[in-house]
Order: C-alpha cells, then structure tokens, then sequence
C-alpha cells in the first residue's frame, strides 16, 4: 500500500504551489496578491502552469452565471480526480464560488482539503493554510501574472446596486472603495516594474470613493494616477451608467494618457426590461448619457455588455435592442444570456423566456455586432494608430491600440520582426476584419523580440 502510493506520488514538488484562476479580471487580481504573498513567504509558487508539478494547487473560482459555475465546478472535479490518481498532494478552492456555495460543495464534493471565499479573512486563513505568513506591509505590492506591460488595477470591492440579475453582492459583499493614496502607491509600484498600462476595474466603478467621504472620487483618482511617472495608458472597466460620474469627461479629454475607451455595461435599452432589472435607468437617460461621453470625448470607444432572455423580455423589448444596436454602433459589444440565480431578485420571477429564444436573441445580437464591428475597422484602414505589442502569435507580432482591452477586444496583427513585447509602436493599419485589425510598423522601431 505504502510503495502504491510512493509510486503514484512520485515527481511531484509537494513544497510547490499552483494558482488556477477562474473567472475575470477582478480574480486574477486576487490570485496575484495571493502569488506575490506565497513568493514574500519563499514559497515555490506558479500561475496556472498545466504541466506543473506542483503537489498543491489552489482554484480560485467564479461563481457569477451557470456557464461560469459549472467551469468552476469540472475544474474542481477535475484537479479532485488527480489528486485521486496522486497527479496532485492537495487540493485548496477559493473565490467567488466557494464563497457562495461553501456548505454544498463541502457536502457533495469529496477530496478538496479546504474551501475559502473572498472576505478580508480568508486570504490570512489561507496562507497559514500553505505555511505561509499575511504581510501586511505588502498591500499595494504584487507580482502580476498578465507579464509587466499592463496590468489590472482594483480600486473598490463589493456592490451596492440592487441589479436584479447579478449575484455579485452575495459573493463580494457591500461597496468597499480602496483608499487612493494606496492606489497611487501599487500603480507607482507597478510602473517602477514596467508597467505602462494599468486597467481600473470594479464591481462598478461609478460610486468609486462614496463610501469614503459621502462623494464620488473618480475623478480625482485618474487625476493622481494619471501623474504617475511611467504610466502611458489608464484604461476604465465596467462604469455604471446610472449615476454616470460626468466630472471625468474633461479629464478624459485632457489627459493623453487615459484612453478614448470606456466599458460601461448597460445590459439592456428596452425601458421596460431595464425597469424590471432594477437598473435605476431608462433608455432616453441611458442614449443621452451616450451622447455626452461621445460629444465630451471625441472618438471614444465604447464598450458594453448586454444581457438577453431576462424575465419579462419580450420579441419588442429585443427588437428595440436591434434598432438600438444599428443606430448607435457602439465599437465593442459583449452578450450573455440571463442565467436564474437563486437568492436574487429576478429568481423570484417566472424564468419565462425559452432557451431556445435566449439562443435566438443571442445569435442575432452577436452577428449584426459583428457587422458593425467590421465596419467601425474598416473606418481605421489608413489610419497610423500607437499600438502596444502584447505577445506573437503563429508568426505575427500582435498588438492592442487605445481602442482595446486585452482579452475581450480587438487585436492589431503585425508582420515584420525586431518588436519587443510591452513597447508602443507606429502601426499604419492596412486591412480590417470583424473583430481584429492587420498592419505594418512606421518607421524603424524596435529591436530583437523578446518573450
């Protein structure tokens, strides 16, 4: 029994740790402060290595939306089953869905040697758990796993909006801004490292400082992080749209180095379904808030996210989102499909639209937003756009201009050598397609790539 186990155990690094983040923006920001205080604690740590042969993982999941959860949970199965077969020592879940679902998947899954969520003790539980000391002094401080060029920057936790749909609240708690004198100090610390893009994300960023002094501090905060020696892009994530903080359009404008770009999700248009979503907004306030960034900020990208097959939808309230979608040809379009959440407001609803209707709506929100995609690229053909070089890929060097948020948006697909990942070039775009861009550098920069 004993030299079985040997055997099935044997080339793992039990004192080696590996992060698997699930999940967006704002849990890999988690995962990275939990890396940098393992490493400050001279723990072998790595992030989502899929050939590591580290004998602990930790699974840092996301329970937001069915898809998401049940990604979450076949990761668990999945890592549950190595350890069976002694693939892996011990298995450790954190994050959003072991926030919410603590009590079931103790109950109904075995083999998981702990569970941890997202509340301020947790991450202290989970380093004495791995051997590891909770430095204080290290907030602010934090390796990032996106390589040095960009990096995500969380300025508050939690939500205080009633949004019928989400469960947010139920995993990440009240709205919790994070003072700006520290997020001046981790932006400063992150650009001395190389760093020369930082992406603002929140729950919503919209309420930024209201919990602090009674008022919102928005735009205060791109003021100071904006003077940050080193910092050429500060880019803004999921702005809520009631209670729009108008204040940051001049210093949008005026500041070179805060991007013409904004996600501001608005899930819907139809009055009617944004009353039943409890989006506090209706469609002439959310057009005209529309207008004003876009007449505020000349040639800003806008990007939203929207939500099809809600409770009380109808075929008008989503032909009213086509109508919308055609006339005001926003550049950057994400779409989910609702998703009943228990112990949210909408759960108490009849889940009265059909799957198939939820895939129907779904299906034509995406193709003609990929018509419109097409189009608002080929308006950039011609254009020399300041692009940053984010990785190569099958031979081409690719990019994201000002326009781009890694991951979600376009991508700018460059032929030639002698780039180096993390520097802004020159690209003179010469072709469009639906979601990407093709170009060739001005000039002569750059040097020997470098991975």
């Amino acid at each position: 029994m004993c030299l079985g186990a040997a055997v099935r155990t044997r080339g793992l690094d039990n004192s080696k740790i590996n992060i698997v983040t699930l999940g967006c923006s704002k849990n890999l920001v988690d995962s990275e402060v939990l890396l940098s205080q393992l490493k400050a604690s001279r723990k072998k740590v790595v992030h989502e290595e899929d050939r590591s042969n580290a004998g602990t993982v930790v699974i840092n999941t996301c329970g937001f939306i069915d898809n998401a959860k049940q990604e979450s949970i076949q990761t668990i199965l999945d890592y549950v089953e190595k350890k069976r077969r002694g693939k892996v020592r011990k298995v450790y879940v954190s994050g959003c869905l072991s926030q919410r679902y603590r009590e079931e998947l103790e109950a109904q899954i075995e083999g998981v040697d702990g569970f941890f969520g997202t509340t301020d003790t947790d991450l202290p539980r989970i380093l004495d758990t791995l051997g590891a000391d909770y430095k204080q002094e290290l907030i602010g401080e934090r390796e990032t796993a996106t390589g040095n060029h960009f990096a995500y920057l969380k300025v508050s936790e939690g939500c205080n909006r009633g949004c019928s749909f989400c469960a947010i609240p139920l995993m990440r708690g009240k709205h919790r801004s994070r003072d700006i004198e520290f997020l001046v100090k981790e932006a400063s610390y992150l650009a001395e490292r190389g760093t020369k893009e930082i992406i603002l994300i929140a729950q919503e960023l919209s309420s930024y400082g209201v919990d602090l002094d009674g008022k919102k501090q928005l735009n205060e905060l791109l003021l100071r992080l904006s003077d940050v020696p080193g910092i050429e892009w500060i880019r803004l994530h999921y702005m809520y749209p009631s209670g729009f903080p108008l204040d940051i359009l001049p210093t949008m404008r005026e500041r070179e180095n805060i991007c013409n770009y904004m996600d501001m999700p608005i899930q819907h248009i139809s009055s009617n379904v944004l009353k039943i979503m409890r989006r506090a907004i209706n469609r002439d306030r959310t057009e005209d808030l529309i207008a004003r960034i876009r007449e505020e900020v000349p040639g800003i990208a806008m990007r939203t996210t929207l939500l099809v097959g809600h409770p009380g939808e109808t075929e008008e309230d989503h032909a009213e989102l086509m109508d919308f979608l055609e006339s005001t040809r926003l550049d950057r379009v994400g779409v989910f499909q609702y998703s009943h959440e228990e112990n949210t407001h909408a759960h108490t609803l009849e889940d009265d639209v059909p799957e198939e209707v939820k895939q129907k709506h779904f299906e034509e929100v995406m193709i003609l937003q990929q018509q419109i995609s097409l189009e608002n690229n080929k308006g950039r053909v011609g254009k020399i756009l300041k692009t940053l070089i984010d990785t190569k890929e099958d031979g081409l060097f690719v990019g994201r201009t000002e326009y781009d948020s890694p991951e979600v948006d376009n991508m700018v697909k460059i032929s030639g050598s002698g780039l180096r990942f993390g520097d802004f070039v020159d690209v003179r775009i010469t072709e469009a397609e639906p979601y990407d861009l093709v170009g060739e550098v001005v000039g002569d920069q750059g040097q020997v790539a470098r991975p």
